[in-house]
Parts: C-alpha cells; sequence; structure tokens
C-alpha cells in the first residue's frame, strides 16, 4: 500500500501521512467490508481515496480550457530498460500534483476521464488535457535521464 502512496504523494513523508490515514479508515470501517471481492482491492480503493481527500484539500482544481485537443501520444520505445522503478516513481512524484493526481488514476488505476473527472470536481476535457501534459514531462525526463546515461557510457 506504501507504493501506491508513494505514486500520489509528492514525497516520502507525505506519501506517509496518506499511508497513516488511510490504514486508520480501513480500521474504523472494516465492519464495511462486505467480503465481496477482494481484499486487498478494498484497502487500495480506500488509500486512493484518500491520497485525493488530501490532493483536495491541499491544492484548489482550476479548469482549464475545456476546447483544446486531447493529444494522446503513446510513449513508444522501450526506455525503461535502463530507468529502474525508483527512478520512474521520482518522476512521477515530481509532477505538479493535479498531474500526478490524474496521471495516476488514469494511466495506473484505469480510471476513465469521465470518472476521474467526477472524482476531481473537474470536467473531461481538463483531465484529458492534464494527462497528456504529465505524460509530455514524464517523456521530457525520460529524455534527459537517457541522454545522460548515454553521454556516460
Amino acid at each position: 500500500m506504501f507504493g501506491i502512496c508513494m505514486r500520489y504523494a509528492g514525497n516520502y513523508d507525505d506519501a506517509q501521512d496518506i499511508l497513516q490515514d488511510g490504514f486508520l479508515k480501513v480500521f474504523e470501517k472494516i465492519d464495511q467490508f462486505g467480503f465481496k471481492g477482494a481484499f486487498e482491492g478494498w484497502i487500495r480503493k480506500i488509500m486512493v481515496n484518500t491520497a485525493l481527500e488530501r490532493f483536495r484539500t491541499n491544492y484548489q482544481v482550476i479548469n482549464i480550457n475545456d476546447n483544446l485537443k486531447e493529444v494522446d501520444r503513446e510513449i513508444s520505445g522501450d526506455f525503461t530498460s535502463d530507468i529502474d522503478a525508483r527512478e520512474l516513481i521520482r518522476f512521477v512524484q515530481e509532477l505538479s500534483p493535479r498531474y500526478r493526481i490524474v496521471f495516476n488514476l488514469y494511466a495506473i488505476e484505469g480510471y476513465s476521464h469521465k470518472e476521474i473527472a467526477e472524482m476531481l470536481g473537474i470536467t473531461e476535457g481538463t483531465s484529458k488535457s492534464n494527462l497528456s501534459r504529465a505524460r509530455d514531462i514524464l517523456q521530457e525526463r525520460v529524455n534527459r535521464f537517457y541522454l545522460k546515461s548515454v553521454k556516460s557510457i
């Protein structure tokens, strides 16, 4: 569960806070677990929702022009072979909170833009543009990392 919290948090300390708050909610609501699915999935959902609550409390979400065209570029190539998981997590953590949250919800958790918009109180267009910008930033950081590693060889 800490890995999930790290993806949503901006740093280690925030991730610890989310994890602690999440487990408090798990223990407070354990009687609501209906044994209809995996216990781990139920806890995971609580952790994600706890991270989202922290985000909504700490950051004002600003809708941008919804008429922007979504740029849905797929990241191509196997660039991850030279980058370990910690480095990738660091890249995601360095995203601004709104980009990080949308990226995690869409790319990692598998939510649709409609679901993300409802969870964050934004429009679908804003969700799409935030995801596009997050992907662009991550691609730029991965490319820079790759160029540094190639130059050092």
